[in-house]
């Protein structure tokens, strides 16, 4: 289960990779633009100033996502992005932050150039950390011998994205001309374990999900000196966290 506010936590640092995502969409006037995994909608209410002209549709698979959404004005619907086929008229589709959950999204990637119209445009973000400190820790910890029983082989590795060359591969061969990269982040992060809240709101929801509320008190205790061993605070007291961003932006042909 998803928390909005758990997630607007660092709300602006967050959405960082979403404006540069769209820097790189060429589209002038969509028809009808659509965001896979919208989330709280705080960045899909933004799509109608860039492009003010088109219809804007949005779907998560978190109810509470959803319903945290539609408060903001945003038309959005309980959905899993695997279940979506493009509407007659879709311009572009953007998928920012949420094909990471999804463990057969090469599969998609593949598809959905096939039912979108010639010089439609599909724009894409994942995270590329799944090998930075916060997330091997937090893999290990799960696979402790404390925690294995209930938390053993839950998280992903590595694996679970490619490199920007990987997608561009991918794409390139059903027929799009494609713009892949990578940034990184240098978030600066402030207040008391910052590393942990930052990955409470997003790496720690499956554990979450597993967890009662006693066990996830306790995981989170024995997360979080590991987390300020391998994060600790600069000389000013902030955090400084690597966030490592994998870019996808395609074009139908």
């Amino acid at each position: 289960m998803w928390s909005p506010d758990q997630y607007l936590t660092y709300a602006a640092l967050r959405g960082r990779p979403y404006w540069e995502l769209l820097s790189r969409i060429g589209c002038d006037d969509p028809r009808r633009i659509v965001d896979l995994g919208c989330g709280p909608g705080n960045l899909t209410e933004h799509l109608a100033s860039r492009w003010p002209n088109a219809i804007i549709e949005a779907i998560d698979s978190s109810a509470e996502m959803v319903t945290a959404a539609r408060a903001r004005g945003v038309h959005a619907q309980v959905q899993d992005v695997r279940d979506w086929h493009p509407t007659p008229g879709t311009d572009i589709v953007i998928s920012n932050a949420t094909l990471q959950w999804v463990s057969d999204h090469r599969d998609l990637l593949t598809r959905w150039p096939t039912e979108l119209h010639v010089g439609s445009w599909m724009a894409i973000q994942v995270p590329g950390n799944f090998d930075a400190p916060s997330h091997r820790i937090i893999r290990a910890l799960a696979e402790s011998p404390m925690w294995r029983p209930q938390l053993g082989g839950l998280l992903r590795g590595p694996e679970t994205v490619d490199d920007p060359t990987g997608y561009a591969r991918l794409l390139e061969a059903v027929g799009c001309v494609v713009d892949a990269w990578e940034t990184t982040y240098l978030q600066s992060l402030t207040g008391p374990d910052p590393v942990l809240e930052w990955v409470t709101g997003t790496a720690l929801t499956p554990v979450r999900d597993v967890l009662d509320d006693d066990d996830w008190d306790r995981f989170r205790r024995d997360l979080a000196p590991r987390l300020r061993a391998a994060y600790p605070p600069a000389i000013d007291g902030r955090t400084h966290f690597p966030f490592r961003r994998v870019f996808a932006v395609a074009q139908v042909r």
